[in-house]
């Protein structure tokens, strides 16, 4: 009987160490690290798409709910983040990474740094940790711009209805230049004031462009020559979204930072065999 009672007791004890949860790791964000249509064959990606590539999925699983062309108000406003407030469980994390669109003059999608933006931001940091979950901020990642004159942007989705012709009159320079102002600032003082954990993105992807340099750092985003992939017949110069190669270079990245802002997650790193990356 004692036999049994034993071997019972060790079982248990084995079954609740393979039972281990997994902890989600949720994204919300914009097209830069947006989940993308797949079927027409275009090889952009968001950076968020990438980032299970460098975490075991045994333990971590990233969901990612980041959506092209959102910014933190229209995130907000749609129910998309309703959606991942129903999901969070105690010990999940929450990537938050709005700026691209907040900047936009539109009203359903422009705020203010300093203030509406600032509040959206300590909203969400706010109402994960009121669920048990971990806020991680991350300020936007920079757009590949060595422009030697600033270029207008007033909205990053149209870039997708360009072709390779219709960037070619941008002269460049060899210096990256910021295009966010406050908005790369904001987060941090949010995360600062709020004690939460922050990711400075726009110094890592900042670094990563310029240290690629004019011509290297086109191999991270959709600029693709007419005729170079068949998905872009007409080719396309778009500064912006990332390409595969881009989207892992830079999760990989934002990986390694998690893991030093947060070293728990350190043993949780691919650093060895992380997923075989799709031809670009």
């Amino acid at each position: 009987m004692k036999k049994i009672l034993f071997a019972a007791l060790a079982l248990l004890v084995m079954t609740a160490a393979t039972q281990q949860k997994v902890t989600t790791i949720f994204i919300i964000g914009d097209s830069t690290a947006a989940k993308k249509d797949l079927s027409t064959g275009s090889p952009e990606r968001g950076w968020g798409m990438a980032l299970q590539c460098y975490f075991d999925e045994a333990f971590i699983r990233v969901d990612n709910h980041a959506v092209n062309g959102r910014s933190s108000k229209s995130f907000i406003n749609e129910g998309r983040w309703q959606k991942v407030l129903d999901r969070i469980q105690p010990g999940d994390y929450v990537i938050i990474q709005f700026g691209h669109n907040d900047e936009k003059p539109g009203e359903t999608r422009h705020t203010d740094p300093g203030s509406t933006f600032d509040a959206n931001l300590a909203k969400f940091i706010n109402e994960t940790r009121a669920l048990g979950g971990i806020p991680i901020v991350m300020n936007p990642v920079v757009r590949r711009n060595f422009a030697k004159q600033t270029v207008k942007n007033d909205d990053d989705e149209a870039l997708r209805n360009t072709t390779f012709k219709d960037g070619a009159k941008t002269q460049e320079g060899s210096v990256l230049k910021d295009t966010h102002g406050l908005y790369a600032v904001a987060p941090k003082h949010v995360a600062d004031s709020l004690h939460a954990y922050f990711i400075d993105a726009t110094r890592i992807t900042h670094d990563l462009e310029q240290g690629l340099g004019v011509e290297g750092s086109k191999k991270l985003h959709m600029w693709y020559e007419p005729g170079q992939h068949k998905a872009l017949p007409e080719g396309r110069q778009d500064n912006t979204h990332y390409n595969i190669y881009g989207a892992h270079q830079v999760a990989k990245l934002f990986a390694e930072a998690l893991c030093q802002e947060i070293p728990l997650l350190s043993k949780y790193l691919k650093n060895d065999k992380p997923c075989k990356m799709e031809k670009n």
